[in-house]
């Protein structure tokens, strides 16, 4: 039933591609954008635990892949079938716990397995190959740390890991006395690089993090706009004095 529903999205999209101009126009580079929104959409959903809006964003990010995928066919470069082939035999071949004899003892046996395997794929030379340039430099961080705690690059004590943090930002504020913005830019970055390698040894993903205080910081800005509002001025005609109270009382009604 499910690769039935699958053949008539793809067979859709084919027909868009030639009976819609502006279908057939597209190209994977004047879709890009619009997947990556797609995908952000998904997260959101996923945030917010809305799972109508998740499948809606799922069938979204969908239509995208056989999107790329219809056109890459009409270019002879590959087909939907290759794709769904590719990813597949990944798995399996990823999986060697499951689909072949090998034994593990745990999780993080799995995923040194797991990258192992991925360095022989391809005639990849560096275990951090694959962690896209276009990723948040925060999640990027986060990925490449976790790529090199795979073989073993890692810290052992989090005490540590702390102390490296405390360290970098001593050599930050070194760095601010002395005046030059390049080193100083440099060590604000190994700040942010500390903080990351901290978050992910304690099992915290920073991206979702970071995140999560993003939109803490818009409720409880709003809750300030939306007071001054409320006596008849714009947020530029208020001052530090009076957001600061507005901040305060959005701290303790908006948990």
């Amino acid at each position: 039933m499910t690769g039935q529903k699958f053949e008539e999205l793809v067979a859709v999209m084919r027909r868009l591609r030639v009976e819609c101009p502006w279908d057939r126009e597209q190209t994977n580079d004047s879709i890009k954008a619009a997947t990556l929104e797609e995908a952000h959409e998904v997260v959101e959903a996923i945030d917010e635990k809305d799972f109508d809006e998740l499948k809606n964003e799922l069938g979204d990010l969908l239509l995208h892949i056989v999107f790329h995928s219809a056109i890459a066919e009409d270019e002879k470069k590959f087909m939907i079938d290759d794709v769904i082939d590719g990813i597949k035999e990944k798995l399996i071949r990823r999986h060697p716990h499951v689909f072949g004899d090998v034994v593990v003892k745990d999780n993080s046996e799995i995923l040194r397995n797991w990258e192992a395997i991925k360095l022989d794929e391809g005639g990849r030379i560096s275990v951090l190959e694959g962690v896209p340039k276009s990723l948040s430099s925060v999640h990027r961080a986060f990925r490449l740390q976790e790529k090199a705690s795979k073989v073993g690059f890692d810290w052992e004590k989090k005490e540590d890991v702390w102390k490296k943090v405390i360290e970098e930002i001593k050599e930050m504020h070194e760095s601010e006395e002395k005046g030059g913005f390049d080193e100083f830019e440099e060590e604000m970055g190994d700040v942010f690089f500390a903080l990351v390698n901290y978050s992910r040894f304690v099992g915290i993903n920073p991206e979702n993090a970071l995140r999560r205080t993003n939109e803490k910081f818009i409720k409880r800005f709003n809750y300030i706009e939306e007071k001054v509002r409320e006596s008849g001025r714009k947020i530029s005609e208020s001052n530090l004095e009076e957001m600061d109270k507005y901040w305060e009382e959005s701290k303790k009604l908006l948990r």
